[in-house]
C-alpha cells in the first residue's frame, strides 16, 4: 500500500516542480511566493490538527517538526534559486540525488535493509530516472546553479529522513506538518521582510508581479506541496525510507509528461528508455510486497 501513497507524492511533487520551474522564470519575489506556499500548508495542517485532535506528545516530536521546517525552507529555497540561475535539466539531475542518500543513511542510522528484489527495483528506478535526466544537454560549460541543486538534494534527503523519523516516533502527522510549515513559513516571511527592507532603501529592484499576486500564486503552489507531504509521510509510516524516497522522486516523470503533452515536445530515445525502466522498477517493487 505504501507504493500508492509514494506515487501520489510523486504526482503532487511533480505538479509543484512544474510550478516552481514556471515561477522561477517570472520577475517576482521568490521569498514571498514561497512564504505563500508554506502559509497555506500551515493553515491546512493546523485546521486538520484541531479537527482530528492531534498533538505533540514529547519534545522529540517538536524537535523533528522544527527540524523539518528548517530543512524544507533550505531545500525549497535552494531548488527555486537553482531553477532561476541554472539550466533546469542540470538542477533536476542534482536535485534527484536524495533517494541514493536516503538509502545509504537509512541503513547507517536505522540498519534499514532492502530485499534483493527491492534493491533491484530501486536500482532500475534510479537508473531510469537518471537516463531521463541525462537525456538533456548537460556539459561542463553550463553548470551554473549546480551548487544550489546539490544543496537542494542534501536538504531534501535530510527532510525525507526526518519525515521517516517522525513516523518512527509515531508522531501525529498534522502536528508535525504544522510545525514544519510554520517554521518554514516564518523563515521565508523573515527573508521576504529583510529583502523588502533593503529594497525600500536602495530601490535597486522592482518586481513586475505585485505582492498580492505573488502571494496568491504561492498559495496555489502550496496546495500541491501540502498534499505531497501528507502522501509521503503516510508512505514513510508503512514503507522503507529509501524505497519511498525513490518512488516519490519519480515526480520528474510527471514533469516530463507535462512538457510533452502541453509543450508538444517529442520523446528522445533515452527518455523512452528511462521512462520504461522506471515503470519496470515500479512493477518489481509492487511484486515484492
Amino acid at each position: 500500500m505504501w507504493i500508492i501513497y509514494a506515487l501520489l507524492a510523486a504526482l503532487f511533487f511533480g505538479a509543484r516542480g512544474i510550478m516552481y520551474q514556471w515561477t522561477s522564470q517570472k520577475n517576482l519575489d521568490r521569498n514571498l511566493m514561497l512564504f505563500g506556499v508554506f502559509f497555506v500548508g500551515f493553515v491546512i495542517s493546523t485546521i486538520a490538527m484541531i479537527v482530528l485532535n492531534q498533538q505533540w506528545y514529547a519534545w522529540s516530536d517538536v524537535l523533528v517538526g522544527v527540524a523539518m521546517g528548517v530543512g524544507s525552507f533550505s531545500s525549497n529555497a535552494a531548488l527555486h534559486k537553482g531553477f532561476s540561475q541554472g539550466k533546469a535539466s542540470l538542477i533536476s539531475i542534482l536535485a534527484g540525488l536524495p533517494p541514493l542518500f536516503v538509502v545509504l543513511l537509512a541503513y547507517i542510522i536505522w540498519n534499514e535493509t532492502l530485499t534483493t528484489q527491492q534493491l533491484i527495483g530501486f536500482v532500475i528506478i534510479f537508473v531510469g530516472l537518471y537516463t531521463i535526466r541525462y537525456s538533456n544537454d548537460i556539459s561542463f560549460s553550463n553548470l551554473q546553479g549546480a551548487q544550489w541543486g546539490l544543496l537542494a538534494a542534501l536538504f531534501f534527503a535530510i527532510n525525507d529522513l526526518l519525515g521517516k523519523q517522525s513516523t518512527r516516533l509515531e508522531a501525529d502527522m498534522f502536528a508535525t506538518l504544522t510545525l514544519m510549515f510554520g517554521v518554514g513559513g516564518l523563515l521565508f516571511a523573515l527573508s521576504w521582510w529583510q529583502g523588502a527592507s533593503r529594497r525600500s532603501k536602495s530601490q535597486a529592484e522592482d518586481y513586475q508581479w505585485s505582492n498580492s499576486k505573488t502571494f496568491a500564486c504561492g498559495l496555489v503552489v502550496g496546495l500541491t506541496n501540502v498534499a505531497g507531504m501528507m502522501a509521503i509521510l503516510t508512505a514513510f509510516a508503512i514503507g522503507a525510507a529509501g524505497l519511498v524516497s525513490a518512488v516519490a522522486a519519480m515526480n520528474i516523470l510527471f514533469i516530463l509528461l507535462y512538457s510533452r503533452v502541453f509543450l508538444k515536445e517529442a520523446f528522445s530515445r533515452q527518455e523512452v528508455i528511462g521512462l520504461t525502466a522506471a515503470l519496470v522498477g515500479i512493477v518489481i517493487l509492487r511484486l515484492s510486497q
